[in-house]
């Protein structure tokens, strides 16, 4: 097994015996990315000589038998909407300037560093994060692993995609609506949003408490043990939790043998999932049945809150640009310059209506995990689609939340929810399940996905042609455009940081106004753009 398939904990039992260093893993991972990026650009920049040199570092501490922490050596990657010290956040805009000091890491990248993690490189984003597909104005189309004229979801796309591929087994996403479950759920891939303040954001998000952060991985164990690191207080964040009550990598153990299991199909008839993605996710709840679950088919008691989610998101992105010049409003993408448009008109008293129905939305999933453990549905009603539209044509959508209307109700409850790759369509396109846990119960969510790994129920889909044939080393899958950086002459994400500072069966669920899904930390300050 090649170094680019293994997962973290493989890397680091690895390490420990002797049997490879950090060295070696790091620089498979930028060989990797360097292959991947002109056919997939799942990265915005890499940073290749300092992940060698911390990985360099890394290997002399495993040498004398002192690791850092619960990550020394392992390379991992960072979605471009989180600081990361040394390299600007460009959240996938031309209205940001690259000029500046970049001398601060969010609270999850200072805990990776403090950790002895290797970052490898940013990963791509759309504008802002707001949506649920990944292109930008500035960095273009991110593809999709298995199928590149595809999309890999997003927002947090290019991390899905670079897990997806071997050139990393760890990345940092962000989730506003969906933007760690969709992209994990269209490459194959674990991702996990915890219960909200579960991982500490700063800045704070212009999208308030919708917006978390959390672990796109491998498997269900890694996400565990990233969580432990990253999920501890920072006094940036006013809003953040307290300490974990345990290790969530202890918490694994146990299974789901007695646990209360509420499976829902369609919500209660108000979604059209498609045929194979249906069948793989019924697969995997007799899967959680055979192995002790007492699972009930049954609906949790809500309508879809598309309405209020917008009224929030949409007032979120008009308050990423309203000090924004005419020019800059011009180079935004068309479908986040009419949200903002959109936001700009809601008044005080249509944004706190929203807040009344995620409120009572709220009550209702509390009361529902009085009597279930876990509620299990689709992450998404479908696979992926074209690439570099935000919607699947012909489907009547006209933003990306037509399409994904299991996963944001849970950012407005702010309950945690992961996303499990359990089968392929008959284009060999990943199709996942989706675990939701009361608040708080973050280790519920993560134990019962483990004892799927586990089972072998998920895992990654072996169908692929991108994915299958770069862990092969042989030739590449479907040809996509190539991609190119606005800020350098080079392939997106290939040139250095200095060079970036120089320059399927659709829902039929009945879509009711303008929307859009990402997580743009709000008013950064101003040596950030």
């Amino acid at each position: 097994m090649k170094l680019t398939d293994l997962t973290a904990r493989q890397l680091l039992d690895g390490y420990r015996k002797g049997e490879f260093g950090p060295v070696d893993a790091v620089r498979a991972a930028l060989e990797r990315a360097a292959r991947i990026q002109p056919e997939v650009n799942a990265f915005v920049r890499l940073t290749e000589e300092e992940a060698l040199a911390r990985a360099r570092a890394s290997q002399e501490r495993w040498r004398r038998g002192e690791p850092k922490g619960l990550l020394d050596g392992v390379p991992v990657t960072v979605k471009d909407i989180l600081l990361m010290r040394g390299h600007p956040t460009l959240r996938g805009s031309k209205t940001i300037s690259a000029d500046g000091s970049w001398d601060e890491d969010a609270p999850s990248v200072a805990r990776l560093r403090e950790h002895g993690a290797v970052f490898v490189g940013k990963t791509t984003t759309p504008e802002y994060g707001w949506k649920g597909v990944t292109d930008s104005p500035l960095c273009g189309i991110t593809r999709n692993p298995y199928d590149p004229t595809r999309t890999a979801g997003g927002s947090s796309g290019g991390s899905a995609a670079a897990v997806a591929l071997g050139a990393g087994p760890l990345s940092l996403g962000t989730d506003g609506g969906g933007s760690v479950r969709i992209p994990a759920a269209f490459c194959g891939i674990f991702g996990l949003k915890p219960t909200y303040g579960r991982v500490p954001l700063y800045p704070a998000s212009a999208f308030g408490t919708l917006s978390h952060v959390g672990p796109m991985t491998r498997d269900a164990a890694d996400a565990a043990l990233m969580l432990d690191v990253i999920g501890t207080p920072d006094a940036r964040d006013w809003s953040a939790l307290g300490p974990a009550p345990g290790s969530f990598v202890a918490g694994l153990t146990g299974g789901v043998r007695g646990l209360r299991v509420a499976f829902s199909p369609t919500l209660g008839g108000q979604v059209a999932v498609a045929p194979a993605v249906a069948a793989a996710v019924r697969r995997a709840v007799a899967g959680l049945a055979e192995l002790g679950a007492y699972v009930e088919e049954t609906d949790p008691d809500f309508s879809d809150p598309v309405e209020a989610f917008h009224a929030l998101w949409f007032a979120g992105a008009a308050r990423v640009t309203q000090r924004f010049s005419p020019e800059q409003r011009e180079s935004l993408d068309p479908g986040l310059r009419e949200i903002c448009g959109i936001g700009a008109r809601l008044s005080a008293l249509d944004y706190l209506a929203a807040v009344d129905v995620r409120m009572d939305l709220g009550r209702r999933m509390g009361r529902f995990h009085e009597s279930y453990d876990l509620l299990v549905t689709p992450t998404l009603p479908i696979t992926a689609f074209e690439a570099g539209v935000e919607v699947p044509r012909g489907s009547g959508h006209r933003r990306w939340t037509g399409w994904t209307p299991f996963t944001y109700p849970f950012n407005l409850t702010q309950q945690p929810a992961a996303t499990v790759p359990v089968g392929t369509d008959a284009d060999g396109l990943p199709a996942g399940l989706q675990i939701v846990a009361a608040r708080h119960h973050d280790d519920l969510v993560l134990r019962a996905a483990h004892a799927l790994y586990e089972a072998q129920v998920a895992s990654a889909p072996p169908n692929s042609t991108v994915a299958a044939q770069h862990r092969r080393g042989g030739k590449k899958g479907p040809t996509a455009p190539r991609q190119t950086c606005e800020r350098c002459d080079s392939p997106s994400g290939s040139g250095t940081a200095e060079q970036h500072r120089g320059g399927s069966a659709p829902s039929r669920r009945k879509e009711r106004t303008d929307g859009a899904a990402g997580e743009e930390p709000a008013a950064p300050p101003e040596k950030n753009g």
